[in-house]
């Protein structure tokens, strides 16, 4: 999924299961309420090989279906017509809807190969992926086994620290929940809009009332919330929603003119292909450019009601598509963790071929689960007769997936380690010459063999540790701007005042802050915003995909808060990053080729500093960036740590903008702290100095190292005299 700074939301979706009733068989019966039996189609089958092929290359890495991810909206439409197209049947026959049986027949249906692969991933991560992921996988684990990870993501999206952070194997279970959560809810209003006379009209209104909203609050989400947006069953409920519409109008679209279904199925047809190969993960989804594939989808499904001869249903009714619709729950189910654990446990870099191979190969795992697992058991008597039997299998598979998701989490895969190393914070706080003695600490680690038994934190700790600021909401997220706490820190006591400003890159130096404004007696404030640097730029945020605007309004109150408030002294501190490009005054992204937005950069700085006009200041320059998540690394190198040390001239990014900036802020009476002999010797920047991980992901420091650097901190803040 991510790999870079400039984050994508999620790395691209993978599609949703099969519903009950979907296998190769037969798909379910229409209404008798609403028109004569469907039979088998074919089409839909069809469809779903379409929708998980396109799925597949775009998590292969295929470029020109970079949009791929609309598969899981393919599915999402299948699932609501054909379980609607179920109930409908249902409740023609006897009146009502049992609702212990449909949700046995779910459970026979998605639990046993779901379960199959949990564990089977579960394993694979244990084995083969960095110890510093599996307790991130763990819990993913036990919230896919009650339909909740979804939420899970959701709320990850929105954590800055998080948006770099390996995709987890279990990610794509995100679909599965949300179907599950749509039909907690969708047979009991169909059961309660059905009862009397016009039921058909009344379920026509409670859908369209319940696609409209759903729509709505999608529109508006993906632009204020995306990753609510793009995991919540609330936002994707219209979408299944969309289905059922189609189910309802059975008996209307069966009377559609045979040339007109025909045009309608190759139309949707085009219209989710072509969604397929223009979107790319900047595109704001899902929202309104969710209508292209999932409306395609739901002209291909009710054109195929009528047409015949030369329908849609002509090419991907065929034995090809139908045996790769056949597999796509199984297959769905299987290529995302082998995408994801292959190459860790090959040990080699995935590339394109290598991921077709392999994605080929979870097709295979699809054919045996399919027969050996699946179909056994979705097609036994005793499960099928009693409800009670299918909902017994369902929680016993349910209780087994959580008690081993719990027990896993208890044995993490162990890592080894070397000989006991320097105590780095005690060392410099002792040293005469804090900065020689760091400098040797650096030098020595550059090229270390092994983990030291002694590292401070663990590796598998680091990804948790956070400033205080954050817990106390001093550190603020991507949406939040109004900020009215005080934030005080340091010694509340003291006389003097220093203020600590920014984005993450100034919260992670609050632990050295913090401990410089204690000894030194002064009263410390602590103001920061995720991705939010302080010159006067709008940016575009690639998590948000959108303009920054919370941004500008956090930066303008802070600043106001600062002039008003006369510190003795204003630490800044934002990385040179811009996320996702600098917008310019016409709403465009200024062209990064050249270093256009550079002389921008710094005229925005100009500007902020021009505000703090008369309040003494320090820039804090950017500190050095890893080549990847530091733990991550130095858990997949405990023996040959030295494959993490990152060259210096690569560790500083941006540096044409952080050249211009620190002389533009000289020339303003700024003073400039660079604080890259703090983490790099002349050549190399290692990922340990001495016991202490500088860093806990691929940029911000651990508590523990920023403590162990106060004492250079303090001297550049306060030099002595």
């Amino acid at each position: 999924m991510n790999s870079s700074v400039h984050t994508p939301l999620v790395s691209r979706q993978p599609p949703l299961p099969r519903p009950d009733g979907a296998g190769s068989g037969a798909s379910p019966a229409s209404s008798p309420a609403s028109g004569p039996h469907i039979g088998f189609r074919p089409d839909i089958e069809g469809l779903r090989a379409i929708a998980v092929v396109l799925v597949v290359l775009s998590h292969a890495g295929i470029h020109v279906f970079a949009g791929g991810y609309v598969g899981v909206d393919v599915f999402f439409v299948i699932s609501g017509f054909l379980i609607t197209t179920l109930l409908l049947k249902e409740l023609g026959k006897t009146g009502t809807i049992s609702l212990p049986r449909f949700y046995a027949r779910r459970a026979i249906r998605l639990l046993p190969v779901s379960t199959v692969v949990l564990v089977a991933t579960v394993v694979g991560a244990w084995l083969w992926l960095p110890a510093t992921r599996f307790p991130s996988i763990s819990l993913d684990a036990l919230f896919s086994t009650f339909y909740g990870i979804n939420w899970r993501l959701a709320y990850e999206g929105t954590d800055y620290l998080n948006a770099t952070a390996a995709p987890s194997p279990l990610q794509h279970l995100w679909s599965l929940a949300v179907e599950e959560q749509f039909y907690l809810i969708w047979p009991l209003l169909l059961l309660v809009v059905w009862a009397g006379r016009r039921a058909n009209r009344r379920a026509l209104f409670a859908l369209s009332a319940l696609v409209v909203v759903s729509l709505a609050v999608s529109v508006q989400q993906t632009t204020s919330a995306a990753p609510w947006a793009y995991f919540g069953s609330h936002t994707r409920a219209w979408e299944l929603g969309i289905g059922a519409l189609v189910a309802v109008g059975g008996s209307f679209l069966r009377r559609t003119p045979k040339a007109l279904a025909a045009v309608l199925t190759w139309g949707g047809l085009a219209a989710v292909v072509i969604a397929a190969v223009t979107y790319d993960e900047a595109t704001a989804f899902p929202g309104y450019h969710a209508l292209l594939p999932v409306l395609g989808t739901a002209a291909v499904i009710a054109g195929g009601t009528s047409a015949e001869g030369w329908g849609a249903g002509k090419l991907i009714g065929t034995a090809p598509f139908r045996f790769v619709g056949k597999l796509s729950y199984g297959w769905y189910l299987w290529h995302w963790p082998v995408l994801m654990i292959w190459p860790a446990a090959f040990t080699r870099d995935p590339g394109v071929r290598s991921n077709l191979i392999f994605a080929v190969a979870a097709l295979g795992l699809a054919w045996v689960t399919y027969h050996t697992v699946e179909n056994p058991i979705r097609t036994r008597p005793a499960l099928r007769r009693r409800a009670r039997n299918g909902l017994t299998l369902g929680v016993i598979l349910s209780a087994s997936a959580a008690i081993f998701a719990v027990l896993v989490s208890q044995f993490p895969p162990s890592l080894p380690t070397g000989p006991v190393a320097a105590d780095t914070r005690a060392e410099v706080a002792a040293a005469a010459d804090p900065q020689a003695r760091l400098t040797e600490l650096i030098t020595a680690s550059v090229g270390g063999a092994t983990l030291p038994r002694n590292l401070n934190p663990k590796v598998t700790d680091a990804g948790a540790e956070s400033p205080r600021i954050y817990d106390d909401q001093c550190h603020f997220n991507y949406t939040q701007v109004k900020q009215n706490r005080k934030c005080v820190y340091g010694d509340p006591a003291g006389t003097r005042t220093m203020y600590l400003i920014g984005d993450s890159h100034a919260a992670h130096w609050f632990p050295a802050m913090d401990d410089v404004a204690r000894d030194n007696g002064w009263k410390l404030v602590a103001l920061t915003k995720a991705a939010c640097q302080l010159p006067q730029v709008l940016t575009y945020n690639s998590a948000l995909k959108r303009n920054y605007t919370e941004c500008v309004k956090w930066r303008n109150q802070i600043l106001e808060r600062v002039v008003a408030a006369k510190p003795d002294l204003l630490v800044m501190a934002s990385n040179d990053l811009d996320n996702g490009g600098i917008v310019g005054d016409d709403g465009r992204i200024i062209d990064i080729a050249g270093f256009e937005d550079d002389p921008v950069w710094v005229q925005r700085w100009e500007q902020t500093w021009a505000k703090l006009d008369g309040i003494p200041k320090v820039l804090l320059q950017d500190t050095p960036w890893p080549s990847q998540d530091a733990p991550e690394c130095a858990a997949e190198n405990a023996r040959r740590l030295a494959k993490c040390d990152r060259s210096l001239t690569k560790a500083i990014a941006e540096q044409n903008r952080r050249t211009l900036v620190a002389e533009a802020a000289r020339g303003a009476g700024v003073r400039v702290i660079d604080p890259t002999p703090w983490f790099c010797s002349d050549t190399k920047c290692p990922v340990v100095v001495g016991n202490v991980l500088v860093y806990k992901d691929n940029s911000h420091m651990t508590p523990a190292y920023a403590h162990a650097i106060a004492p250079l901190l303090d001297r550049a803040l306060f030099p002595p005299r």
